[in-house]
C-alpha cells in the first residue's frame, strides 16, 4: 500500500489486495486528504467512500494484482477521479454514483470527459486503450446487455451495476490485448493539461499558476519563461519606481492570453485585464463568476464584483479614467490585442478625443506618479475592425513620452509593415527581452502545424501549404459540402465535455441562402455567455450547432472541434487569387481597399485558428439559379483549399477510436 504525500496527484494507491486487506485505513488516509484539501460534505463524501471501496473490493476479489489509484486529479478540470484501475495493458476510468439519482447523462459526459482527459494529456495512457466506466447501484434503470467491443483508444462510457462490476472487469481483462502497465511508471507518467481561455481563467482564479497548467509539450517553457520575463519587469518597475510597459508578442494561439490573466490573478488587487473584446470580458466574468459559486460556494454578488475588476471592457476603463486627475487604482493593466488599439483620426471621430487609444492609456496611467506597468498583448495578423492602428501609434506615443521604458521582443524593431513594427530602431529607453515572444502554438493539440499552415493558405501559397501539411503528415483541417455531415461529425468528435461550435465570417450574408445567419448578436453578454458556457440540449449552446458565432463573437476565445462555414465574402477568383467581396443589396461588390482586404484575411485567419482538435470547413454546393451562390465560385474555392493539403471528410478514414452512443454492460 501506498500512502504518498498530499502532493501526489493520487490520495492513495495499491493493489486491489492492499485494498481488500486495509480499508480502514485507506478511508483513513483518504479522511486526512478531505481534511487537507475540502471543507465541504465531508460526512456524505466519507459515506459514498466506504460504499465505493466496497463495491471496489469486491468487483476485483478475483484480480487482486490490479493496481487501484484513488482520487486522481486532474488539473485541466479542477477534478478527481474517483478511482483508476491498470489491470492488464488497460486503463479503466470509474466513476461510482452511490445513489439512482446520480446516474444521468451528466455522469456519462463527466466520466468519459476524465477518460479523454487522460487520453490528450497523460503520457502514462496515449498508448493505450482507456475505458471510462460508471458505476451506479443495482436496479438504477441501466439498459439491456450489450456486446463488449474494443475498438479504439477510448471505449464509449460501459454503464454497470455495482453488483455487476466484478463480471464487466472479467471481460474487459479476457478482452485485453496490450501489454501490461507498470503501476509505478504510470502514475510517475507526466500529465500536462493544455486548458482552454475559460478553463486557465477559472484555474487561475482559483490561484492555480501558469507552471502548473503550462502546455503538454516540451517546449512548453516558453510559456513559463515569458510568465518569469513580465513579473521580472513588474518588480524593476516597482523597485526602480519606473513607468514601464512591457510588449509581449505570438502567433494566434500561443498562450497570450494566460500570461496576461497570470498577472491579473497573481496581483488580483492592483491588475486588471482589458480588453476590447466584449465576448471575452462576458463569458471571462461569467465563467468566474460560476467557478465561485459552484466550487468555492462563494456569494454570487461579491463574486461578480471581484470578477468586473479583474476583467473590464477597454472602454469602460477609459470612460472611468479619462476625465480624473487622480491616477487609476490598478497600478498594472493588461491591454490586450494591443494592435489593434484605435489612431488618432479614429479617437477624434469616434469618443472626441485628440490622441491616440495608445497615449491616453499612457497618459491614464502616468498618473501614478512612483511606478504602473502596462502589459500589451500583441496579436499577429488580427487587426479585423476599420481604425485599427497596429504597433506603429504606439511607436509613436512613446516617442513623445519619454519617460516611459520599454521592455520588448526583436520581433516589433523595423520591418516595412507598420501595423506589426514598434520602432524603427531601438530606442535608447528600451530593452530587447527574447522571453517575450511566444512563437509555440499550444492551442491546436493535434498539430504544430496548423499556424503556418494557415498563414500559407491565405499568402496563397499553395506550395507552401501543402509542404507544411506533407512535413507534418496531415493538418486538423477536413472539407464537406455537407451541412449534414458537417453536424453530424462535430456531433461524434465532441465527446464528454468536449466543445463544438459553428463560426463564420460578419460578410457570409449569403449564407442566409443554406439556413444560417451572419448576424451573431455579439454584444448581448447573455447570448455569448450562452454559446460559449451552456450546453445541449440547451439550444443557446454552440453545441446546439445552430447559430454560427462570428469573428467578433470568438476572437480570443476558443472551442474544441470547429466547423467553419465559408462565405461568398472572400473566395477565389478565376485567376487564382483572393478576391473579397461585400455583399450590398442584391449583390456581391468587390473590395479594393487595401486595408479593407487585409482585414478580411484576418478575419478568416481569426475563423481558422479557433480550434484546438480539429477544424471542418463547409464549403457551399451552391444554387445555379442564384448569382449570389453559384457553384462553380465554391467549386474553385474548394479546389484550392484541397489542393492546399486539408482532406475532404467523406475520404478520410476516422480516428481508430469509439464513437456513438453509451454502451451498457451488466
Amino acid at each position: 500500500m501506498n500512502d504518498g504525500p498530499s502532493g501526489e496527484r493520487a490520495w492513495w494507491h495499491g493493489s486491489a489486495a492492499d485494498l481488500s486487506h486495509n480499508q480502514a485505513a485507506v478511508l483513513d488516509r483518504l479522511a486526512g486528504a478531505l481534511v487537507a484539501h475540502h471543507s465541504l460534505n465531508r460526512r456524505e463524501q466519507l459515506d459514498a467512500w466506504r460504499t465505493e471501496i466496497g463495491w471496489l473490493t469486491a468487483g476485483l476479489a478475483v484480480m487482486p494484482r490490479a493496481h487501484v489509484i484513488l482520487e486522481y486529479a486532474l488539473l485541466r478540470l479542477g477534478r478527481r477521479i474517483d478511482a483508476v484501475v491498470l489491470l492488464g495493458g488497460l486503463v479503466l476510468v470509474l466513476e461510482f454514483k452511490v445513489t439512482a439519482t446520480g446516474s444521468g447523462p451528466a455522469a456519462r459526459r463527466q466520466v468519459e470527459d476524465y477518460a479523454l482527459d487522460l487520453q490528450d494529456f497523460h503520457a502514462g495512457s496515449r498508448a493505450r486503450t482507456i475505458v471510462p466506466i460508471l458505476v451506479v447501484p443495482d436496479g438504477a434503470g441501466l439498459s439491456p446487455d450489450q456486446p463488449l467491443m474494443l475498438p479504439g483508444s477510448v471505449l464509449p462510457v460501459i454503464d454497470v451495476a455495482a453488483s455487476k462490476l466484478g463480471a464487466c472487469l472479467e471481460r474487459l481483462a479476457a478482452a485485453d490485448r496490450g501489454p501490461p502497465i507498470d503501476p509505478l511508471a504510470w502514475i510517475a507518467a507526466a500529465y500536462r493539461p493544455v486548458p482552454t481561455i475559460i478553463e486557465a481563467a477559472t484555474m487561475l482564479y482559483a490561484r492555480h499558476g501558469v507552471a502548473e497548467i503550462a502546455a503538454a509539450r516540451a517546449d512548453a517553457a516558453n510559456l513559463t519563461r515569458t510568465t518569469a520575463a513580465i513579473a521580472a519587469a513588474i518588480t524593476a518597475a516597482e523597485t526602480e519606481r519606473r513607468h514601464l510597459i512591457v510588449f509581449v508578442t505570438g502567433i494566434p494561439g500561443s498562450g497570450k492570453t494566460l500570461c496576461g490573466l497570470n498577472v491579473v490573478f497573481g496581483r488580483l488587487r492592483q491588475a486588471a485585464y482589458l480588453s476590447g473584446n466584449l465576448p471575452l470580458v462576458h463569458v471571462l466574468r461569467a465563467a468566474l463568476v460560476r467557478e465561485a459559486r459552484e466550487q468555492q460556494g462563494r456569494d454570487r454578488r461579491a463574486a461578480a464584483q471581484e470578477a468586473e475588476a479583474a476583467i473590464q471592457p477597454l472602454l469602460g476603463f477609459l470612460r472611468d479614467n479619462r476625465d480624473r486627475a487622480e491616477p487609476p487604482h490598478e497600478r498594472v493593466i493588461v491591454f490586450d490585442e494591443a494592435q489593434r488599439a484605435w489612431d488618432a483620426d479614429f479617437g477624434r471621430r469616434k469618443f472626441g478625443l485628440e490622441d491616440s487609444e495608445a497615449a491616453v492609456f499612457l497618459d491614464i496611467m502616468a498618473r501614478h506618479v512612483d511606478w504602473a506597468v502596462i502589459v500589451a498583448l500583441v496579436g499577429s495578423g488580427q487587426e479585423i475592425n476599420t481604425g485599427e492602428a497596429g504597433l506603429a501609434s504606439w511607436g509613436e506615443a512613446l516617442t513623445r513620452r519619454p519617460q516611459w521604458r520599454v521592455w520588448l521582443p526583436e520581433s516589433v524593431i523595423g520591418g516595412s509593415d507598420p501595423r506589426r513594427r514598434l520602432f524603427a530602431a531601438l530606442p535608447a529607453n528600451a530593452r530587447r527581452e527574447a522571453a517575450l515572444h511566444l512563437d509555440v502554438p499550444i492551442r491546436s493539440l493535434r498539430s504544430d502545424a496548423a499556424a503556418p499552415w494557415v498563414e500559407a493558405l491565405l499568402a496563397g501559397d499553395v506550395a507552401r501549404a501543402r509542404r507544411i501539411a506533407a512535413e507534418a503528415g496531415g493538418v486538423p483541417f477536413r472539407l464537406t459540402r455537407s451541412l449534414d455531415a458537417l453536424r453530424r461529425h462535430l456531433r461524434t468528435e465532441a465527446r464528454g465535455t468536449r466543445r463544438a461550435g459553428l463560426v463564420c465570417s460578419a460578410d457570409a450574408k449569403r449564407l442566409r441562402g443554406e439556413g444560417l445567419s451572419a448576424d451573431f448578436p455579439h454584444l448581448d453578454a447573455d447570448a455569448v455567455a450562452n454559446w460559449f458556457l451552456r450546453s445541449w440540449p440547451d439550444v443557446r449552446a454552440s453545441d446546439a450547432l445552430e447559430l454560427p458565432a462570428t469573428q467578433f463573437a470568438c476572437q480570443g476565445l476558443e472551442l474544441d472541434h470547429v466547423g467553419l462555414c465559408w462565405g461568398g465574402d472572400l473566395i477565389r477568383d478565376p485567376n487564382g487569387r483572393w478576391q473579397v467581396r461585400k455583399f450590398r443589396g442584391s449583390a456581391w461588390q468587390i473590395v479594393r481597399g487595401a486595408d479593407d482586404i487585409a482585414w478580411r484575411l484576418n478575419t478568416y485567419r481569426v475563423l481558422l485558428t479557433r480550434a484546438r482538435y480539429e477544424t471542418i470547413i463547409y464549403v457551399p454546393g451552391g444554387d445555379a439559379a442564384d448569382a449570389t451562390r453559384a457553384p462553380e465560385t465554391f467549386d474553385r474555392l474548394g479546389a484550392y483549399l484541397a489542393d492546399c493539403g486539408a482532406v475532404w471528410l467523406d475520404r478520410v478514414a476516422m480516428p481508430a477510436r469509439a464513437h456513438g452512443t453509451v454502451e451498457t454492460l451488466l
